[in-house]
């Protein structure tokens, strides 16, 4: 067995936390490895994750070794572990397109993007970079909005033959028409949108399936996110959301009893506080009627460091993928995606997505032969529309 080589697009917070936790958890073993949900996944451990690759727009970070640039501004999140060594990786200019919001050009002197000057690549650069560097899985920590972005990016994906972990709420994996393309490229896809390990969204999922399990009707409820990180500021841009706020909308709709009409469920990034940096407070309101028609309301306060709370998961979905590449099992990755995206191409509730994840890690998962039902169906929607 040999190391899992990745490539990051957005060396950002979530990255920096990432790189982070593959060396502090190099100095940990099983017994004191507290904060992950495996530490071995099919033989491979956190510290097997090696960066060979990346792509970044910011000056400060374009043309760095990996393990530097993830300290440069404008990254804000807790540094847990400062001894992060030279990595060999090079931080590659990235393409541009939709990848940052106008506004953040002239914020202020930190948060400001210091955009790199040199040449966007085209596909063709990219996937030599990833070819030549020995990529095998490649994850999009892309701000929220990166439409364009990152559908260049998984089109490189595809073309250089390497996994993709779609981060962020632009939808790749559930869309089938990007599903069929890594289908038939026989590529594994995990995605979209990376769940915390005890965040906003798993937590509202966890208490709306409660309800559903206890028999209280929920009636109506909110989830409303402060934070001071680059992905705040990026998300003030309120035209950039409309994927995101779908992404987190549907995690709590799947898991409830019925379906809530859409005034009566707000979900989504409230607004940016500076002084927070990457620490992310959420406000969680649910009114329900219990017994009798007696109604309730739960109100909870969540505060957590918002990138190093991704890592982990995140370390686990590399890993999966990298099950996938040794066992050629391409396509979407079903249990994996339901049990660390809030938006993967199927919902189902976290205890059945741990389940089929559990599975999967164990070799035991068996593809159901209506898997690309979601395709066919599709497929028909569209000849439909088009008359």
């Amino acid at each position: 067995m040999h190391n899992i080589r990745i490539g990051i697009i957005g060396v950002g917070n979530c990255a920096s936390s990432l790189v982070q936790g593959i060396n502090y958890y190099r100095h940990k073993d099983s017994e004191n490895a507290i904060g992950l949900m495996h530490w071995d996944i099919g033989g491979y451990k956190p510290h097997d994750i090696e960066v060979v690759s990346a792509f970044d727009i910011d000056k400060r970070k374009v043309g760095k070794d990996v393990a530097k640039a993830i300290f440069a501004e404008p990254n804000c999140t807790t540094i847990f572990y400062k001894d992060v060594p030279k990595i060999g990786a090079t931080v590659w200019m990235g393409k541009i397109l939709d990848g940052f919001a106008e506004h953040m050009k002239d914020y202020d002197d930190r948060y400001t993007f210091v955009l790199a000057d040199e040449p966007e690549p085209d596909t063709g650069e990219v996937v030599r970079v990833l070819k030549e560097s020995g990529t095998e899985i490649l994850l999009n920590y892309l701000p929220v909005g990166s439409e364009e972005a990152t559908r260049f990016y998984a089109e490189c994906a595809l073309e250089a033959g390497v996994a993709f972990v779609n981060n962020m709420p632009v939808f790749i994996a559930s869309e089938p028409f990007w599903a069929k393309r890594f289908k038939d490229k026989n590529i594994p896809i995990i995605g979209d949108d990376i769940k915390a390990q005890l965040g906003a969204t798993i937590t509202h999922r966890i208490l709306t399936n409660l309800f559903k399990k206890r028999g209280v009707k929920l009636e109506r409820t909110y989830q409303l996110n402060t934070g001071g990180n680059t992905d705040f500021l990026n998300m003030l841009n309120r035209s950039r959301l409309l994927s995101k706020k779908e992404s987190k909308t549907e995690a709590v709709q799947s898991v409830a009893a019925k379906r809530m009409d859409d005034e009566n469920i707000h979900i989504g990034p409230s607004d940016y506080v500076a002084w927070q940096k990457d620490n992310k407070v959420c406000f969680i309101r649910m009114e329900g009627k219990l017994f009798g028609d007696v109604p309730m309301n739960l109100e909870l306060r969540l505060s957590v460091e918002d990138s190093p709370n991704s890592a982990g998961v995140v370390i686990d979905a590399i890993r999966c993928g990298k099950l996938a590449l040794d066992r050629s099992d391409g396509g979407i990755l079903y249990g994996p995606s339901a049990y660390f995206m809030k938006h993967p191409p199927r919902q189902y509730t976290d205890d059945e997505a741990y389940r089929m994840t559990e599975a999967f890690i164990n070799g035991t998962w068996e593809r159901k032969p209506d898997e690309m039902l979601d395709y066919r169906r599709w497929q028909r929607q569209q000849a439909v529309a088009e008359g």
